[in-house]
């Protein structure tokens, strides 16, 4: 019964409380991150299986990644590139440094550092499309540039799970976590170690751009052409979680990583619209649960006993990421308006944060108090994104001219 009481109780938490936050005009998001906090260990009541939600959140991310893979959009990212490319990595720069600038001054070592700062840097998919959907500016040159820009982000991160965990364990004196072993840390057994590392992940890439680009759209046209719908959902989820198993357990790459690749090559062929929308209900139930089992893992003591550190990584993100998103539109020829949905855009972190955040703490380069960090920074900017986007609003309405009467 364990994983049955576990699955019904998070859902219906998560109903409960996505209905309750869709009311009060918040992302449904923050409702599933409070029902984790209601269901978990840390709140008296019910307390769900953590180790199962926890297995439950890797088929979570599993399914987000597949796809956002499936959505990566080169042409989009070629059309937004002269603002995108480079605000992404700017304002990703600043927020890393800032995040690793306040836990140097907490007595934390410069790898944690490094993964807490970068766990500030990127904007949830989710809640910036939602976002923009809801206000209509999605297709508007500021909503193409915000896409532009979150491709951006998401691909960094996405070479960051792979380089993170290694990079942050060098920097601390230790032998990452997948290199060779017994091989110590000096200078050539890390070049060896990490050249073989990133030689598997590049294989494993070459692989399912080249092979993988011709097989998988060609088995999913295969069973397409039986004209089963259910075989044809089967066949793209075989597609997300047989890749990332393969590449976890063959080439040493995470699931994410393996997932990500397996909707980008899907995402390339005639047939990623259908593989979308077939999958689409799947992955959204598992990605409730990802950010169910999220909410499980954090404690709301951090925000009576470190106020000031929310405080400080809060505004982080809401103010340091988004002014250096805000001058590199303007520079960049973006006007007031369009720089200030830009900035009000990304002045909030989400389910990259959780996944890095989370493997942070396992491969033991961030402490767990920097986890609830991460989630308690994810809760307040999400919950008041809505309150950003009405100032930056008020402040385009001040800022651009008037027509003068005739």
């Amino acid at each position: 019964m364990p994983l049955i009481t576990t699955l019904a109780a998070a859902l219906a938490a998560a109903l409960l409380l996505g209905v309750l936050a869709r009311k009060l005009r918040l992302p449904p998001l923050a409702g599933y991150l409070l029902a984790g906090i209601l269901i978990g260990p840390h709140t008296p009541g019910f307390v769900g299986d953590l180790a199962l939600a926890g297995e439950l959140s890797e088929i979570g991310i599993i399914l987000l990644m597949f796809g956002v893979g499936l959505h990566f959009s080169p042409k989009e990212l070629a059309e937004a590139r002269g603002v995108a490319v480079p605000g992404a990595l700017v304002g990703m720069s600043v927020a890393t440094l800032l995040g690793w600038g306040l836990a140097r001054l907490w007595g934390w070592t410069d790898g944690q550092g490094l993964v807490f700062g970068i766990c500030l840097s990127v904007a949830s998919t989710v809640v910036l499309l939602r976002a923009l959907q809801e206000r209509g500016s999605i297709g508007s040159r500021a909503g193409q540039v915000s896409v532009g820009w979150l491709v951006v982000e998401d691909l960094a991160m996405v070479i960051a799970l792979v380089l993170v965990p290694v990079g942050a364990a060098l920097l601390d004196g230790r032998v990452p976590a997948g290199m060779l072993t017994g091989m110590g840390v000096g200078p050539q057994a890390i070049l060896l170690s990490l050249l073989i590392t990133l030689g598997k992940v590049a294989v494993f890439v070459a692989l399912m751009l080249v092979v993988g680009s011709r097989v998988m759209p060609w088995v999913l046209s295969l069973v397409g052409g039986l004209r089963s719908r259910e075989l044809f959902s089967l066949a793209a989820l075989v597609a997300a979680l047989g890749v990332a198993y393969i590449a976890y357990v063959a080439f040493g790459v995470s699931f994410a990583l393996g997932a990500f690749l397996s909707g980008l090559v899907l995402g390339q062929s005639p047939l990623s619209q259908k593989a979308a929308e077939q999958t689409l209900p799947l992955r959204d139930a598992f990605a409730v649960l990802f950010f169910v089992s999220v909410g499980m893992l954090f404690d709301p003591r951090i925000l009576v006993e470190q106020p000031f550190a929310v405080i400080a990584a809060t505004l982080v993100v809401m103010l340091g990421k988004s002014v250096a998103a805000w001058v590199i539109a303007r520079l960049r020829g973006m006007s007031e308006a369009e720089a200030l949905t830009i900035a009000a855009s990304l002045a909030q972190i989400g389910e990259f944060s959780f996944i890095l955040a989370s493997l942070g703490v396992a491969e033991r380069v961030m402490p767990a108090i920097g986890r609830d960090l991460v989630l308690a920074v994810a809760l307040l900017t999400i919950a008041l994104n809505p309150a950003v986007f009405w100032l930056a609003d008020r402040a385009a309405a001040r800022l651009t001219p008037r027509p003068a009467p005739l």
